[in-house]
């Protein structure tokens, strides 16, 4: 029985319709519950769907609480002490934390986590168990981790240096390493705010420069998870073929 709850609340596979229908009904409850957050006021309606979503994701966490073993396959009893510090679980956790106070406003404890009304916004993150497509994506990042880790030190690299050099050579124009820092990173993004700018030639070429060779930094990132991409989707549907 545990096991069939675990294809249940798992991403549909092998077109399981009961599995389909939950991903459908937590992707619908994860829309409605962060809807309030596009509104300045507070309406009554909101407080009592906040309660139902709430209520969905607390079943769904219990459920892949007592799921756990074969999510992390895992079959001693650790597994259940392990799931609660995983990433999803942690998402799941703060995805309910923000509705406590609903409970009851008068225990003075319970005011304490008004704080993490805020945390509805990792609400969306839930979403992304239930996309497929999503999950291919982290599938890609996952599998290309290295080289995007190199690329990515090569990008810190390049603004460390590229704010040393602007930072010593206008002095006038940034006043804080900061300033030379946030100058950096969107001149390698190629996005030029344009608040904070260089005005002697030398500032001038440096900032020419530094944008050149920002193109090819940025383009590093797109190739490599493109080809990434094609790769599992090539896997994905071999696997398909050879079913």
């Amino acid at each position: 029985m545990r096991k069939r709850l675990y294809e249940i609340i798992e991403v549909s596979q092998n077109n399981d319709r009961l599995s389909t229908i939950y991903d459908i009904i937590m992707m619908l409850a994860i829309v409605v519950s962060i809807i309030p957050l596009a509104f300045k006021n507070t309406y009554s309606f909101f407080k009592y769907t906040d309660i139902v979503t709430t209520a969905l994701f607390i079943i769904d966490y219990v459920a892949r609480l007592i799921t756990a073993d074969y999510k992390l396959k895992d079959k001693s009893p650790k597994a259940f002490l392990k799931y609660p510090f995983t990433p999803w679980a942690i998402i799941d956790l703060v995805s309910i934390l923000p509705t406590i106070t609903v409970l009851n406003s008068g225990f003075k404890l319970l005011r304490l986590f008004r704080i993490f009304r805020t945390f509805r916004v990792f609400r969306v993150f839930k979403a992304f168990r239930y996309s497929k497509s999503i999950m291919i994506i982290i599938k890609v990042i996952h599998n290309t981790k290295d080289v995007l880790l190199a690329v990515c030190t090569l990008a810190i690299g390049y603004v460390m240096i590229s704010a040393l050099i602007i930072f010593n050579v206008e002095a006038d124009s940034f006043n804080t390493f900061f300033d030379a820092i946030y100058w950096a990173t969107v001149s390698l993004t190629t996005v030029g705010y344009g608040d904070i700018y260089p005005i002697t030639t030398a500032g001038r070429v440096i900032t020419m420069i530094s944008s050149v060779f920002g193109i090819a930094v940025v383009a590093l990132p797109a190739g490599v998870i493109t080809a990434g991409y094609m790769d599992v989707i090539n896997e994905e549907k071999q696997n398909k073929d050879d079913q």
